[in-house]
């Protein structure tokens, strides 16, 4: 899809975890529904979101918010999408902007032109959440986040009684993405300890084996805990993890 060749600083409520320096992105297209989509969407992405529905009005945005990166339709009612990243990449303070084109998956004319004429990538308009992340991170951060982190309010078993697990305890999970969580809790243990975890989400019961990354004390941060990293977690119960992010990510904003 794309012509390519830490540590957790805080927490919002909602849906992000804020990390770093907000990025504006410009979004284009022409349909009302589809800008509140993609807007509602790439804001709980974090992401400062300006929106155009023509190639004029976005160059004009453009010139106002200076973003890090324009996501625009395949189609546009002014100009053509050639005409459209043209005139971008003609303008000296724009032309290391990236451009992504949405275009229908099946549009194979769309994707061959995207290639030709420059823009950074291309992306179906059926593109999965996780995969839109991870484009906009590999384009606009200088070291990409491979997963999305979104702040919830789950319980998890951490340990399993034993010396090398530790002292089985239920603690509060108030981050989670598909390779790790941040766990709530007093009483965090050793950075790089190794311990198994049971994480609830719904009527499934995720199974990991994770490392503490980080701890925080509780006269050192707003929340004491510690962030760990999953080590060993089945195919399956990452696709549950990653389900559910997806079904809070889209939650009240229909396609």
């Amino acid at each position: 899809m794309l012509n390519l060749g830490a540590r957790r600083r805080g927490l919002r409520k909602g849906y992000r975890l804020v990390m770093g320096k907000k990025r504006t992105l410009l979004l284009v297209n022409n349909s009302a529904s589809s800008l509140f989509y993609w807007g509602m969407l790439l804001k709980r992405f974090s992401y400062r979101v300006i929106s155009a529905r023509n190639g004029l009005n976005a160059l004009r945005e453009m010139e106002l918010n200076s973003p890090s990166i324009v996501l625009t339709d395949a189609s546009l009612p002014d100009m053509t999408s050639a005409d459209f990243l043209a005139k971008i990449k003609n303008a000296p303070r724009f032309r290391n902007i990236p451009v992504i084109m949405l275009a229908a998956g099946d549009d194979q004319h769309a994707q061959e032109e995207c290639q030709r004429i420059g823009f950074a990538g291309w992306l179906p308009k059926e593109v999965e959440p996780d995969v839109l992340y991870r484009t906009l991170q590999s384009l606009s951060e200088p070291i990409p986040r491979k997963y999305f982190r979104m702040a919830t309010s789950l319980t998890a078993v951490i340990g399993d009684g034993t010396v090398v697990g530790g002292t089985e305890r239920t603690e509060q999970v108030t981050a989670l993405s598909e390779g790790g969580m941040f766990v709530r809790t007093l009483y965090p243990q050793p950075q790089n300890a190794m311990t198994p975890v049971r994480l609830k989400i719904g009527d499934r019961e995720v199974r990991a084996k994770a490392v503490v990354l980080y701890r925080s004390e509780e006269q050192q941060a707003s929340e004491p805990g510690m962030g760990m990293k999953f080590v060993e977690i089945s195919d399956d119960d990452r696709a549950v993890i990653r389900k559910f992010i997806k079904q809070e990510l889209t939650r009240d904003i229909a396609r």
